[in-house]
Parts: C-alpha cells; structure tokens; sequence
C-alpha cells in the first residue's frame, strides 16, 4: 500500500514539509509506503481545456504532471498540502491539480484522498476546502480527523511549535491508514461499488 504526499510549497523545508513528515511517521509504523512529491518549487501551467489528453491519454503540455499521473494510478491514496496564498492554494499547485485530475481518465473511486491547508495565521479552511473538491468530483473518500486538517507558522520551523496541527496530521495519518485498510479489505470481498453509465446535463439547452 502506498500513499502519495504531494507538497505544493515553493519551500522544500519549509512547514509544509514539516506538516507532510508527521504523518509520513504515522504511515510508516502503519506499514504504507509513502513517496514526498514537492511540486510547488516548479513551473507548471495550468489547463487549457483543450482536451487533448482525450486523444493522447495523457496532458499534452507533459512533464511532472504525466509523471506523477502514472503513480496516481498505482497509489491507494493521496495528500495534498498548500501553502496559504490569498486564502487559497498556491497557484502552481492548483495549476497540477487541475491538469491531474483533468487529463488522467483511470478509475479513482476508493482510492483515499486528504488536504492540508499551512498557513501563518488566517485562510486554511477556504483552502482545505478547495483542495478537498478534486477529490469529490472524482468519487474519492476523503479522510478526516480531530480538525480541519490545518497547521499554522510563518518562518520555516514554526510549525513544531503548533502541538494540535502536529497532532491532526497524526490523527489524520492514522484515519487515513485504517481507511485504507479497510477498503482494500471491502474490494477484495465485494469490489467497487456498482457505476452507471454518466449522464452529463447542462443547465442552458
């Protein structure tokens, strides 16, 4: 079993990481392979709606996207965590997410997704909650724990000092590995949840 960490801040140290280590702790003594992907230190444009990955079956603009594409697939679960920049995730991240999620068609129903929203002091929950929708759209279970899964410091290092941040990243580590346990266990018994064929309304006709 295996989770992907993805770290959306230009910071490779910063409290982002810090945040994404304590619960890679957690994971560990779970027995889950975990993999650090920091993406917030890199160019990455955004979508362009063009839907060339229809065609192609991949993001036509390539690069960390397409590559992080293939060990979605394979994973069991996901965290995302952001910086907060204006109340909301950094840029470049929701540039990745958006073509991520987007330009990979493979099955995502079950595989366990989680935020995290850092911040120095105000904006983590319109943060959260916009990095939650990727997973909502796309028939994800996302893990919860003691709090809205938040972290707060400034300077690199301050978010040690935050005790029940720290806390919810463990508490988060361990929900997020017993339901993934869990699920595994559901589809080997009785597999994935029966899907109809889409229906695609658009609210002008």
């Amino acid at each position: 079993m295996k989770v992907l960490l993805i770290n959306g801040s230009p910071k490779a140290k910063g409290n982002t990481a810090l945040a994404l280590a304590e619960t890679e702790k957690i994971f560990m003594a779970n027995g889950i392979e975990t993999e650090v992907i920091h993406i917030g230190n890199k160019e990455i444009r955004g979508c362009i709606g063009c839907n060339g990955c229809r065609k192609e079956g991949k993001c036509v603009f390539g690069g960390i996207v397409n590559d992080v594409a293939e060990k979605f697939k394979e994973c069991d679960g996901i965290i995302v965590a952001s910086p907060v920049y204006y109340a909301s995730p950094n840029g470049t991240l929701v540039a990745f997410l958006d073509r991520l999620f987007y330009s990979t068609t493979f099955d995502k129903r079950m595989k366990v997704g989680a935020s995290v929203a850092v911040a120095r002091r105000g904006g983590c929950s319109a943060t959260f909650d916009m990095l939650n929708k990727y997973f909502t759209i796309s028939g994800m279970p996302v893990a919860s724990s003691q709090y809205w899964n938040s972290v707060h410091g400034g300077k690199p290092g301050d978010a040690l000092e935050d005790g029940e941040g720290m806390q919810t990243m463990r508490t988060l580590a361990q929900n997020m590995s017993f339901l993934i346990k869990s699920i595994d266990l559901g589809k080997k018994q009785f597999g994935l949840p029966e899907k109809e064929e889409g229906i695609r309304t658009s609210f002008i006709r």
